[in-house]
């Protein structure tokens, strides 16, 4: 069956919107703006903008384990109302994709409830508790497409650079969320004003830069590829800069709220402002801002991350880290950034898309002859608040709650299957 998509806006190699029509074949994209074949199914895109399915190289699923939260069904569901077509999921389950067996069971669970394509991610160490390393080439073999172990920091630096020195040999990436545990200090929030304000325990900036700083160097000695996660501090910018700089092969993302929040966006002891790592000074918001421009941060990433309502009613101290993500961030970004004039829209589908999948040698993210066909169609002049109690997602943990957005998907398509589609 052959899809045409008629009467859309895409954006050309100069930025600029002109009226496309894209012709869809066995799950490609096998031309634009030619003749309509006969007997096609002719979608009528009503002047939507197109873009390449956006990538999401940092999700949480849940599943398997905690079903509670999410499952691979609710998650995928709610990517794809996001406009994500290709998401990277974290190895935090229960079992970890630790073995190959559990990475079998985990590719079988996203096979059989998958509505968008899900990579995962093997982990670093057994039960990522940061000590005995895995074997990441059966784990490559059985689908691992990069290697994490997020939701902690690696602690011992000989069991990241023994792992480093293995990733080199396999051109694979390593994935680090970088804390030290012993500068956490039982914090719940950043170590700034607003928390000693509101009487919180803090986690100052210092946890998280130094090891970026330590795994650069890593890195550089191991010939490694590694990327860094959820970037949120002016001195981890710095770090990963400055490495750059030196010709080492980092690259880093940044989260959609680190670049919308800062600490004194907190209202009060509210765990729906409880993220990891914590929203920071208005300072290192800056740094981000400009470091995403710069090129030193390479892409967005939701580090989508459901909670129960129960987890997340009581105060911070006594509730889990994390927000969700997916079906908030490209209209939040394109409201602040791209309708303000700080940031062109083919940033923004770059930034979302196409360097997302290139730091993982993905072939998705584009809207190219060949490529497949993953593409959401958008109305950029949609308004709407955002409701919680709306959301696909089980998770309700949003500090966006209320805000008034515009720009949003109206339909999503994976290998030329509709994922999702509003609701007439």
């Amino acid at each position: 069956m052959t899809t045409v998509i008629q009467n859309v806006k895409r954006l050309d190699e100069q930025g600029e919107l002109r009226v496309s029509t894209i012709i869809i074949e066995d799950g490609k994209i096998t031309g634009f703006d030619g003749e309509i074949p006969a007997g096609a199914n002719v979608i009528d895109g009503q002047g939507h903008f197109v873009s390449p399915g956006f990538v999401d190289v940092h999700t949480h699923l849940r599943e398997p384990g905690f079903e509670h939260k999410e499952t691979i069904a609710t998650g995928t569901a709610s990517a794809a109302k996001g406009g994500f077509t290709t998401i990277c999921a974290m190895p935090n389950t229960k079992p970890v994709p630790d073995s190959v067996e559990n990475m079998q069971l985990i590719n079988g669970l996203i096979k059989d409830s998958a509505v968008i394509r899900v990579l995962p991610f093997g982990s670093l160490t057994k039960d990522i508790s940061g000590e005995v390393r895995t074997n990441m080439e059966e784990l490559r073999e059985h689908g691992a497409v990069a290697f994490s172990d997020d939701g902690v920091g690696i602690q011992l630096a000989s069991t990241m650079y023994e792992q480093m020195q293995q990733a080199a040999k396999m051109d694979v990436v390593v994935v680090a969320h970088c804390e030290d545990n012993s500068l956490i200090y039982d914090g719940v929030m950043h170590e700034g004003t607003r928390n000693k304000e509101l009487g919180l325990p803090g986690i100052p900036s210092i946890c998280e830069s130094v090891q970026i700083a330590r795994d650069v160097l890593l890195a550089e000695a191991a010939g490694a590829r590694y990327h860094v996660c959820h970037v949120s501090t002016k001195e981890s910018v710095r770090s990963v800069r400055d490495a750059k700089a030196a010709g080492i092969k980092v690259t880093a993302e940044v989260c959609p709220h680190h670049l919308l929040l800062e600490e004194m966006d907190i209202p009060s002891d509210d765990a729906n402002w409880k993220m990891n790592p914590p929203l920071r000074a208005l300072d290192d918001k800056d740094s981000l801002h400009a470091a995403l421009l710069d090129g030193t941060i390479d892409c967005i990433a939701t580090d989508h991350a459901p909670h129960t309502i129960e987890e997340k009613c009581c105060g911070m101290v006594g509730a889990p880290f994390g927000i969700v993500g997916f079906e908030t961030a490209f209209p939040l970004l394109y409201t602040n950034f791209v309708e303000t004039g700080k940031w062109t829209l083919k940033q923004l589908v770059d930034w979302m898309s196409v360097k997302a999948a290139q730091i993982f040698d993905l072939p998705y993210g584009t809207l190219e002859i060949g490529a497949s066909a993953d593409l959401v169609l958008i109305d950029l002049n949609k308004e709407q608040t955002i409701d919680a109690d709306g959301f696909v997602t089980k998770g309700r943990n949003t500090p966006f709650n209320g805000w008034v957005a515009k720009g949003w998907p109206v339909m999503t398509i994976c290998e030329g299957k509709i994922a999702y589609q509003e609701a007439k």
